[in-house]
């Protein structure tokens, strides 16, 4: 590379050199298969970048070389929830300290290009220079537990959904008589009668010649698609009594708020995760569930905005739960009826600030649900 006029080029640093008891800080750049690590000393000289195996053996080599520059301060790891949650996992059971690191922002990117060593050192330099302060959510507790069955419910919920939809839209084309009889029965009669439509077993050349028949084949569809909507219900039901009883043991005080209920409140422990040291502060709580409001004033105007930002998910949760209170929730239909204008037109600002207020009535009560999670035992 050549020299810029008036400018001293760093000499290079080696492992050697490095490994002389100077504190060093680490940034990963995370993927399926592999991850690149880079380190910088506390000059924010790069003292190196490799690749290693994204697995249990990879992840010991790669300590066992950033430890070989010096002592590990802390390490910037992008993906904590994703590719990199097992080095996450791997490296705070080994006492390292993990800070959470979101991609480089697409400036940088056009002005420095984009390669795997480089969003290492990008995610050094944001740990070490204070950009980048999250502790990332752990992975092993009873926090993780929730999330897995929900992220398994919601995946059964969105099939029965796009099965129900197919049935619907059969149903538009089906044979008259077929489609008479069927039509304007309830969700549950119609599953019903759709099971007792003949289905098949036979996979022959009988099969064959029997669904040469439109209204043989759309019947046996019907019977399949209620057969697979049957079993989605089935699988939805276990997995709600199971994260009810869940949410249930770990999440009490929580849960005893007026308009929660084990679908918003399990939202509201993933948010949160496992680790309460996440949350410094009930406004840090609100920042992160996109209730804290933004200024929009302007000149003799002083207003606040809707928080677009934020986790969107919790920020649906505490809307369901506004919405509960609204309705039965008696000191909330007060505040309500006080403060509604009345061509009602501020509907929208009055459930901006009921979710602020709701949200800063829950914090006490997660905090010491996620206080008490050390003692529970599996």
């Amino acid at each position: 590379m050549a020299k810029l006029p008036g400018k001293t080029q760093p000499a290079p640093v080696t492992a050697d050199a490095a490994a002389t008891g100077q504190v060093i800080t680490a940034g990963v750049d995370t993927h399926r298969d592999f991850h690149w690590a880079a380190v910088k000393n506390a000059l924010g000289q790069v003292l190196g970048t490799r690749r290693f195996a994204a697995t249990g053996a990879g992840y010991q080599a790669l300590l066992a070389w950033l430890r070989g520059f010096g002592t590990v301060t802390a390490v910037g790891v992008e993906g904590t929830g994703s590719y990199g949650a097992g080095l996450t996992r791997y490296l705070t059971g080994e006492h390292v300290r993990v800070v959470e690191v979101n991609r480089p922002n697409r400036q940088k990117r056009r002005r420095q290009g984009k390669t795997d060593p480089l969003d290492a050192i990008s995610a050094a330099a944001a740990t070490q220079s204070g950009d980048a302060t999250a502790a990332p959510k752990l992975r092993t507790g009873p926090i993780e537990s929730v999330r897995v069955l929900r992220g398994t419910r919601d995946t059964w919920i969105k099939a029965r959904t796009a099965a129900w939809n197919t049935l619907r839209a059969l149903l538009v084309t089906a044979p008259d008589d077929l489609r008479e009889q069927l039509t304007g029965l309830t969700p549950a009669r119609l599953l019903a009668a759709c099971l007792a439509l003949p289905g098949t077993d036979n996979t022959g050349t009988g099969l064959a010649h029997a669904l040469l028949d439109a209204g043989t084949a759309t019947r046996i569809a019907l019977h399949d698609l209620a057969t697979m909507i049957s079993h989605y219900d089935q699988a939805v039901t276990r997995l709600n009594t199971q994260l009810t009883a869940l949410i249930t043991l770990i999440a009490p005080r929580t849960l005893a708020q007026h308009g929660l209920g084990p679908d918003t409140t399990g939202q509201l422990l993933i948010t949160a995760g496992n680790n309460p040291d996440r949350l410094r502060s009930e406004p840090a709580f609100a920042m992160l569930t996109g209730t804290a409001p933004h200024q929009a004033s302007s000149g003799l105007t002083d207003r606040h905005r809707l928080n677009r930002g934020g986790d969107r998910h919790a920020n649906a949760a505490l809307y369901r739960i506004t919405i509960t209170r609204m309705a039965t929730h008696q000191p909330t239909r007060d505040y309500v009826t006080t403060h509604r204008t009345p061509n009602r037109s501020n509907g929208k600002h009055i459930i901006r600030k009921l979710k602020r207020y709701i949200a800063r009535n829950i914090y006490p009560h997660l905090t010491a649900d996620l206080a008490a999670l050390q003692h529970l035992t599996p």
